[in-house]
Parts: structure tokens; sequence; C-alpha cells
């Protein structure tokens, strides 16, 4: 004789049956305590959230998998508006600089991000209104925006899961009404045990009506449906499926038994069980399923099914009208209670019965209750509409703006120096900029007239350079076509020559500039100083006591420069206007050797033609 395995009995001296609770695991050859998920799981069927947004469009359902509610959002924006309200005060501890910084860009560009506050800053109540954009404007506008945006999220997910309400409407109906309910059902119902679909008896009867009453009828049920049975790993699954469907009566039983076989005896631990309806286009279906291991009336301690009184299995069947898929008529399938049997519950109880002859069976009956003196209407109403909905829009953004705004008011009535922040940021930009735009001109003047007093001088290398040597003339061409026109006047015009004069004059003039244009600017010659006749070589010579004096030429202005962040353009404005004022002097003293000169020759001409 084999031995038993674990966690069994022996009963009739060589028989093996597994203990209360306990199922036979065949590959283990081990008795084990069945523990069954007691939960009961129903579906209606119906998807309402692919109504109106269909998944190929709005995958609502994936979305819903990682939020399931409207906080993920809240916490999501308030995440976002602390990170972003930390960064911009972060910025406002670094330093501007004289605004060629990394953080004087991010604070300028964040300044320029008030495109909510603009014109609603704190200003004195005798000031004009002006537009100013601030970084706080800028900061609060961004800020404003991630809330509005944010609360816009969990309004969208409170309009997509909660946009509407279903309506259940209860009426009577008649025969004609459910016999137009015409659905695809099918019943699986799995004995959880270490028997097979041999131990099976008794299955092909179906009884209608009250039994023992007049109405009471027994039909064959292959009339009804089709049934079959087949082996699984819990044990034997009895699967009925009845295709096109029209149920007729109110109530429905369907019996079969299991009985004892050589070494196989007839008990079970549980039943496992599945009822599912489809309607006809197959799109929606209902269905309840679950496992039971003990009645309503016990604990959950572990039990054997085996004996003479039934097992039932009660289901009711709710015929149901959804109005808001096209009057779909689907029935729903719920389950309403298990009534236990003969049970054994330890030991003792399970020997007798196992050794008992009129114990060898288990008789199982499925119970179907069809509601058809009613019928449920179901229909869903919206409960936002497009007005209320743009009403909520609006209140949403008004409550983010109105909050940022108030704080900046605060801010600014509280903090003076907030009130001109936007001057600030502007006068270092335009700083800069102004110094951008006096190198390119001080680099395009080196390039095309050759100076380098202007370089020297930015450069602060303490060494004057006199630009009064060079000639320059404004032209319109590239550097070489100012450099050959330069160079032919210079050979037409020479002023480095010494004139024709008496024997006893001798003079000594430095190149200035061009005569030309001696007529333009007449109305300078009012501040022409009076120039005598050039010096002898012996009395030409300039001493620094003497730089002032009116026949000597005094070096030219020299040009102040200053820091990149101290340069602005008043300094600029006063530079050129040294230079022109140096260069009306020039033309002065030119225009004064000029006319000493052609008075000079004129009279050595005079004497030369007395003496011949």
């Amino acid at each position: 004789m084999a031995s038993c395995p674990a966690n069994s009995v022996t009963y009739n001296t060589t028989l093996c049956a597994c203990a209360p609770g306990h199922v036979l695991q065949r590959v283990s050859n081990t008795c084990v305590l069945f523990e069954g998920n007691s939960t009961i799981a129903t579906d209606t069927g119906v998807d309402y959230y692919a109504l109106s947004l269909p998944e190929t469009l709005f995958a609502f359902d994936t979305i819903k998998k990682f939020t399931q509610s409207q906080a993920v959002f809240l916490e999501a924006t308030l995440v976002m508006l602390i990170s972003w309200l930390l960064f911009c005060l972060f910025l406002r501890f670094t330093k501007v600089g004289d605004g060629r910084n990394v953080w004087f860009n991010i604070r300028w560009w964040i300044s320029r991000m008030d495109i909510c506050f603009a014109t609603r800053h704190w200003l004195d109540d005798r000031k004009v209104v002006t537009k100013r954009k601030t970084e706080l404007g800028g900061a609060f506008s961004i800020a404003s925006w991630i809330l509005f945006i944010g609360l816009f999220a969990a309004l969208l997910y409170q309009i997509i899961s909660k946009r509407s309400i279903e309506v259940h409407n209860v009426r009577a109906t008649n025969g004609l009404e459910l016999a137009s309910f015409i659905n695809d059902m099918e019943f699986n119902i799995t004995t959880v045990s270490s028997m097979s679909c041999a131990n099976l008896r008794n299955l092909g009867n179906l009884v209608t009506g009250n039994p023992g009453s007049i109405d009471e009828r027994v039909v064959s049920l292959s009339t009804l449906a089709n049934y079959t049975c087949y082996n699984s790993s819990q044990g034997p699954t009895l699967v009925i499926k009845c295709k096109n469907c029209k149920v007729h009566h109110d109530r429905m039983y369907i019996s079969w038994q299991f009985v004892d076989l050589p070494n196989s005896p007839a008990a079970a631990v549980g039943f496992e069980f599945k009822l599912t309806s489809m309607d006809i286009a197959k799109k929606h279906t209902s269905f309840v399923s679950g496992t039971l291991k003990n009645g309503s009336d016990f604990n959950d301690s572990p039990v054997t099914f085996r004996g003479n009184i039934s097992n039932i299995l009660k289901f009711n069947l709710f015929p149901r009208i959804y109005h808001n898929l096209h009057d779909l008529k689907l029935i729903q399938p719920l389950f309403h209670e298990f009534l236990p049997g003969s049970v054994s519950r330890n030991t003792n109880e399970l020997l007798v019965s196992l050794e008992s002859s009129a114990d060898g069976l288990i008789n199982t009956t499925l119970f179907i209750n069809f509601l058809s003196d009613y019928v449920v209407e179901i229909d869903r109403e919206n409960i936002l509409g497009p007005v209320s909905f743009l009403a909520d829009l609006g209140g949403l953004y008004c409550i983010s703006i109105g909050i940022f705004f108030y704080l900046l008011i605060q801010c600014e009535y509280r903090i003076k120096k907030l009130r001109n922040e936007d001057s600030i940021l502007r006068r270092v930009r335009n700083r800069r900029k102004a110094q951008e735009h006096w190198d390119k001109l001080r680099k395009y003047v080196i390039y095309t007239f050759g100076c380098t007093a202007l370089e020297d001088k930015y450069n602060s290398t303490g060494k004057e350079t006199d630009c009064g040597g060079c000639m320059l003339h404004s032209v319109r061409g590239s550097g070489s076509s100012n450099k050959r026109r330069l160079k032919s006047r210079r050979d037409s015009i020479s002023l480095y020559k010494k004139p024709s004069l008496p024997s006893n004059k001798s003079v000594t003039c430095e190149p200035l500039g061009s005569t030309n244009d001696s007529k333009l600017h007449s109305e300078n010659m009012e501040k022409q100083q009076n120039v005598g006749p050039c010096k002898d070589p012996a009395q030409s010579q300039p001493q620094e006591s003497s730089i002032t004096d009116g026949n000597l030429i005094p070096p030219p202005p020299s040009l102040e420069f200053k820091d990149g962040s101290q340069m602005d353009l008043t300094d600029i404005q006063k530079n050129l206007k040294n230079l022109y004022e140096y260069n009306l002097m020039l033309r002065d003293k030119l225009l004064a050797t000029q006319s000493l000169l052609n008075s000079s020759s004129s009279s050595h001409t005079s004497v030369n033609k007395k003496e011949t």
C-alpha cells in the first residue's frame, strides 16, 4: 500500500483523503490548504470614459493609472511653483556687475516676462502711469501662469472623470419587452477538488418555476444552452453556453452531482464561478466572478463539502437599457447568495462521511433568478456645460492673477527699493550697450584713419600720441582708397616745404590739415585769434610755459576714458565736443598761416620786380 500524502487522513483502512479544507496537489502529491480569494468582482461592461473621448484620440485610461485623483495635479503644480519662486529668490542675491554676466541676462529676461503686471506696479499718485517691467513682476507673472495651468489641468481631470452623472430609472415591464433582450450568456463553475469530470452525474435537466408548485416545469438543458465539462488545474469545470439567449423564465434551476470513484472520493473545498453576458454586437460585456469557500453564516475556517444536502449558488439577472448607448439592452449578472450543503469542519466528521456510502456524493444547484418584473433604464446627464466651464476657467484665471497681484502690491508697498528696480536694470543695460557702440565707433575710426591715439588712450598706456600730424578726412569708401587720396593730396599740397621769403626771414610751420572748404565755416571766423607772422626758427621753439601762446599749436585735447561700467553718453559727447573745438582752432590757424604766406609771397614778388 502506498503511503498517504501529507495533511491527509486514512479511511476504510487502505484509502486516503485530504484533511478538511485541503486539496490534493497531484504534481507534488501533497494536500495543501485552499486559500482562494473570496472577493466578488463585478463589471457592468460599459466604459463611460471611451464614449466621448475614444482611446485613439485621448487615452484617458492610461493617464488614469498614473493620476488617481486631482491631488496629483495640485501637488505637481505646488512643486513647480515653489521651485520657480526659489530660483527667482536665488537670482536676487546674484551680482548685476557690468551687465555682461549670465546672471544679469537671466534677470533681464525674467523682467521681460512681466506680461501680467506691466502697468500695475506701485506708483506715486502724482506720477503718470507708465509701463514698467520689473524682475519681481516677471517672476510673479510666470508664477501666476504656472498656478493657472495646474488648476486648469485639475479642472480638465474633473471634467473627464466626473463630467456627468448616471441616472437609473426603474419601471415595470412585460414579457414582450423582455423578449427583446437577446444576449450571449456563459456560465463557468469550477468545483475546487481533486476530482475529475468522471465523477460528474445527473446533468442535463433544467427546472423552471417554483419546485413543488403548479408552475414547475422540467425541460432538457440542451433546449436552452450547450453544456460541457473539462478538467482544469483546480478541478472539474462545468461550462454552460447560451448563444442569442432569450430568457423567458423567472426562475431556473440546474442541478448536478459528483459521486465517489475508486481512489477519488467525492469531496470539494470550494467553488469558483464566472457568469458573463454579452450583447449581440459583442462590444459590451457584463460579468460577475468570485470564489466561495464557506457559507455566509460561518467563519472562514476550512471545510470540505460532501453529503446529500445540496450546495446552492444563487444569481440574479438584471435587464438594463442604456439610453446613452443607442438603447443598448444588456443583462447584468450579479451574485446573490451561497447556501452551503453538507460540510465537514473537522477530521472526525470527514472520516464518518467518507466511511458512509450514503454520503458519497456532492449535490450542487445553480439558481438563476431573472428579475422580469422591472427593467432598469440608465442614462447619463452632463452636469457641466460650456457656460459653467467658461465660468470655472475665468474664475481660475482671476484667482491666479489676483493672488500674485496682491503679493506684488504688498512687496512694492513695503520695500521702496522695488519701486525703481526696473530703472536699475535698464541703466546697467543701456550703459553696456553704449559701451559696445563706442567700441565699434572707436574701432571704425582707428581702421579708417589709422590713428592710434584713441587706442592708446583706451588702453591707458600713459603715453600721449600726437594726432596732429595726421590728416583726417571724411571718407566714403574703403581704407585703401582713403590712403591713396591722402597720398595724392600730400603730393600736390605740401606744407613741409618752406615758402620763398626774404633772406632775413625763415618760417617753420607744421602740417595742419586740409585747406579746402574755406567758405563753409565762415561763421566760425569770429572766433579766430589774431595770428602774427611765423617766428624765426630760433624764436619758434615752444616752451612748456608758453603752451597757450596764440602763435603755437597746442597738443590735441586729452580724451577721458573710464571703465566700461562707468562710461556713459555724457562722457562720449564731451570728448567729441573737445575734438570738434580743437579742429576749429586748427582750421583757424591754418587759414591765418595761409593768408600770411600769400601776403609774404606777393610782397616778395613785388620787391623782385622793382629791383629788376
